[in-house]
């Protein structure tokens, strides 16, 4: 399943075999859209995390599971700074939900080959509260009982945090939380109920977050969404109201829903050489969020199950492999990028490619605005979006998350419908909205977000490179066109691209 250099001859081999089969469309495709990307490499990290130290380190206070007991009482006996080498063994907490432990600023919690943390299905959390500074390594974590939403490590989510060469799995709820300039390497994230990471903080955005180099398989374990049917809290990770994330060489793969989903206000995201397969949804959701950078990563046959359960209802709407929903690239908000680029992506054998969508009727005050009591981070009072004043500017822009200035080029998009079990609706992109119906005060009634979207807010795909029989849906879900079509007025797109 590891992702090798050997992807670019199978997506060359998908080209010839489409050519074979006729499946061009006059007039003849243009081709000369640049070098393809080179694909990025899956890292296996279950079962081959970075072992630890086999004898207690110099200084460091050792914890055995048969003399010492609960390592939590180890904790408050010992000075803020203090390192803990955690023997070999079941290691267990309090015979209470609440048994847990809760570092000091600057503990450092080491794990010996074989040194295990149970919560035996009765401790809800592992570690918690907001201590600073605290390094957990080398450590299984398992078996913990958080309620949905919360999660098992760093459930406080305390700045300065690294977390790193642990396997955390089979927990409910997320195996951790994230606070401000966490580190997340090496580790293997999987099985979890709800989440492999839950970076969320209350009160504050969470800066400098590093998510590298980790497997994140198997999480929403519990389909939470089967009895919470709509509530977007199920996945690989979710992260809210983030500013400044680095996402590199993680390999996310199997997660019952979305791989990774970045939702409401994020900003300044890196999506670089991560390798996405067979998520049930899509690889990555970027929703109500501002400026991102997400390139050199490669998507296998993610979204097969949500894709296709839309179809098997009979719904048009493109869902796609990324989705890119209310957000967009804004200079006012600082970031590395004033775009969301994306670039120098391999994607083979997902359900359809991207999508840029922007609902009408979603906007602060709006019914429609999923995120309840939220505006977005040009407005400072969300009670300002109200008729009369949001039909004027600044606050007619400003109250509304924009899809705008997406840039998407040089990409391979290559799709074999049979490989999947499809006809048509697997190999689409689309940029559109829906026509502005409500509330009756709202000032985006029609087609107004449908022509914007479309036409206004400099959305655009050049030079990039198509195999399989996509087809395009600009403006509404009315359409569907040929590439020739959607490369001529009054679209434009996809200039420079090849079709194969």
């Amino acid at each position: 399943m590891n992702a090798t250099s050997s992807s670019r001859l199978r997506a060359g081999a998908v080209i010839l075999g489409l050519l074979a089969a006729g499946c061009t469309t006059a007039p003849a495709a243009p081709s000369g859209a640049g070098s393809l990307p080179a694909p990025a490499t899956a890292r296996a990290v279950c079962g081959n995390t970075a072992p630890g130290p086999a004898s207690a380190p110099a200084g460091a206070v050792p914890v055995d599971p048969a003399v010492d007991g609960d390592l939590s009482a180890k904790t408050e006996d010992s000075p803020a700074g203090t390192t803990f080498w955690l023997a070999p063994g079941t290691h267990t907490l309090g015979r209470n939900e609440f048994g847990q432990v809760s570092p000091k600023d600057g503990n450092t919690y080491l794990g010996a080959p074989g040194a295990v943390l149970d919560g035996r299905e009765v401790n809800r959390y592992a570690f918690v509260f907001t201590s600073t500074n605290v390094t957990i390594k080398h450590l299984t974590i398992q078996g913990f009982v958080p309620p949905p939403d919360e999660g098992v490590v760093n459930h406080d989510s305390g700045d300065g945090w690294v977390i790193e060469a642990n396997t955390i799995q089979n927990n409910r709820g997320a195996g951790l939380m994230a606070g401000a300039r966490q580190q997340v390497r090496g580790n293997c994230l999987r099985d979890n109920g709800q989440y492999a990471i839950n970076a969320y903080q209350a009160g504050d955005r969470i800066t400098g977050l590093v998510i590298e180099n980790n497997e994140i398989s198997g999480n929403n374990a519990d389909d939470i969404e089967a009895t919470r049917p709509g509530c977007g809290c199920t996945g690989g990770a979710k992260f809210w109201a983030v500013n400044g994330a680095d996402i590199r060489g993680n390999w996310v793969h199997h997660n019952r829903g979305v791989g990774l989903w970045a939702d409401t206000n994020n900003n300044d995201f890196l999506f670089e050489d991560n390798v996405f397969e067979d998520n049930d949804g899509a690889a990555i959701i970027y929703e109500t969020s501002y400026n991102a950078v997400i390139r050199n990563n490669t998507m296998r046959r993610n979204n097969w199950v949500d894709g296709k359960a839309f179809a098997e209802r009979g719904d048009n709407f493109p869902v796609a492999t990324v989705y890119v929903s209310e957000s967009g690239g804004e200079p006012r908000v600082k970031a590395r990028t004033d775009k969301i680029e994306f670039y120098g992506n391999t994607l083979q054998d997902n359900w359809s490619g991207v999508t840029l969508w922007e609902n009408a009727d979603r906007f602060c005050n709006s019914a429609a605005n999923t995120s309840t009591g939220i505006c977005t981070a040009l407005v400072d009072q969300t009670a300002r979006c109200a008729a009369p004043e949001i039909a004027d500017p600044p606050l007619y822009a400003d109250c509304r998350w924009r899809t705008q200035r997406v840039d998407i080029h040089h990409n391979l998009f290559a799709v074999d419908p049979s490989a999947i079990g499809c006809e048509v609706m697997c190999a689409r992109m689309a940029v559109l909205s829906n026509v502005g119906t409500f509330p009756d005060w709202s000032p985006y009634h029609g087609e107004v977000v449908q022509d914007s979207i479309t036409f206004k807010q400099a959305n655009s795909w050049h030079d990039n490179s198509y195999a399989g029989p996509w087809t395009f849906m600009p403006h509404d879900t009315g359409q569907s066109l040929k590439y020739y079509q959607w490369q001529a007025n009054p679209y434009g797109q996809d200039q420079g691209s090849a079709f194969r």
